[in-house]
């Protein structure tokens, strides 16, 4: 379209503005009106251009668009948007094990390097091992001195079976000389007394009688103090077998710190923090150096108001900052009991002074399906972004609003 000169617009345009004039002015005003007051208002306001129905057309279908996009937009926060609770407060962990002397001693070798990967089992850090093999050596001849005595107390108790055994035939053979010795004297009792046999014959007869009877006595002692003899030697037998067992305890010890001076890694990981240098003189409980297991997780602090329909096993993405562009799939392992602030140093007191609410947040343990090759690029301590789709436990949250509406509605019924 194309615009018209001013001077071809005056003869056309001015009745029709002498008639807007005449209809919005007084009769008064009408008889001072300037007729070139039109010309001059018409080129300081030049007529308005139309839009082309192609641009009309652009600008409805934008129009459109933009509507349809909204519509998508609150749609999908609806049904899915506003059950997805992401956090950039979020860090890749390892259990890392720390590697600490068991005993005390000079360190002999160190056998692995910064940033080494090893395995399970593998040798890290050896010890002067000298003083605990002599104390292991010691403990093994008290073993073998146990064993001794107690072979020779299991004789003696041999031994003194039979003595007992001799003392019993000895006894025996007594109370028989004993019992002929009484027959004798009965015997020749009657014979002395009619005078068959000589008084002095029947005086030794009793002498031998007395004779036996006292030897019956002197064996029975024997025997007793044969059998009391055993209980001393059983006695010497179980010391002898305590001795053993307490040198055999002493000897574990003794291997345990042994081996205990050969420092082995726990789980297969990487060596970080190593501090420990040969010839250095380390205690029970010195730090030498630190595994990262090669088994990641994420640990992740989500705002106390995204936690309400958090569930173990849902679903999660993450995203590495280290690995732009990358995604990783994984899902809920568990929540923490209490928000971060319960388990820090000082817990808050909010009992006393001026309180400012602060949002908490909950530390959620969140597992990476992924593999040892996916991860390898992995370090303890990446920044990470964690969505989780809560979006399985919708309903449970309407049916505790339906009970909690319930049961305040019992309670308020007049009783």
């Amino acid at each position: 379209m194309t615009d018209a000169t001013p001077s071809s617009q005056q003869p056309n345009q001015q009745p029709s503005q002498q008639q807007a004039e005449r209809s919005t002015s007084t009769p008064g005003a009408n008889a001072n009106t300037n007729p070139n007051a039109n010309t001059n208002g018409d080129k300081n306001n030049p007529p308005k251009k139309r839009m082309s129905p192609r641009a009309r057309f652009i600008l409805r279908a934008l129009g459109l668009v933009v509507l349809v996009v909204v519509v998508a937009w609150v749609l999908y926060y609806q049904f899915r948007g506003k059950y997805l609770e992401s956090t950039n407060d979020a860090f890749i962990h390892a259990d890392s094990v720390t590697v600490s002397s068991k005993v005390t001693g000079y360190v002999d070798q160190v056998l692995v390097a910064d940033n080494q990967i090893v395995k399970a089992g593998q040798p890290l850090v050896r010890i002067d091992a000298r003083d605990y093999s002599a104390q292991a050596a010691q403990a093994k001849a008290q073993i073998d001195a146990a064993s001794a005595s107690q072979e020779a107390a299991n004789a003696q108790l041999a031994e003194q079976q039979a003595a007992i055994a001799q003392a019993k035939a000895q006894l025996a053979a007594a109370e028989e000389d004993a019992r002929f010795a009484s027959s004798e004297v009965e015997r020749y009792t009657p014979l002395a007394a009619s005078g068959a046999e000589t008084r002095e014959r029947l005086t030794t007869l009793r002498n031998q009688q007395a004779q036996a009877r006292t030897t019956v006595a002197a064996r029975r002692a024997a025997l007793d103090a044969a059998q009391l003899r055993v209980r001393s030697l059983q006695a010497q037998v179980r010391q002898a077998q305590a001795q053993g067992e307490t040198a055999k305890a002493q000897y574990d010890a003794a291997s345990v710190n042994l081996g205990y001076t050969e420092i082995r890694a726990s789980v297969d990981g990487r060596i970080g923090d190593k501090q420990v240098r040969v010839g250095q003189f380390v205690s029970a409980g010195t730090r030498m150096m630190t595994v990262v297991p090669t088994r990641f997780y994420v640990s992740a602090n989500f705002k106390e108001t995204q936690i309400g329909l958090m569930r173990i096993g849902q679903p999660a993405s993450i995203k590495v900052d280290a690995l732009p562009g990358v995604e990783f799939h994984g899902h809920v392992e568990s929540l923490s009991p209490g928000t971060g602030a319960q388990f820090s140093l000082l817990p808050p007191q909010n009992a006393t002074g001026n309180f400012t609410k602060i949002v908490q947040r909950v530390p959620v343990r969140v597992a990476i399906d992924a593999t040892p090759e996916e991860t390898r690029s992995f370090v303890a301590g990446l920044s990470v972004t964690v969505e989780v789709n809560t979006i399985a436990a919708k309903d449970e949250l309407r049916a505790l609003r339906e009970r909690t509406s319930e049961a305040n509605a019992t309670r308020k019924e007049p009783q």
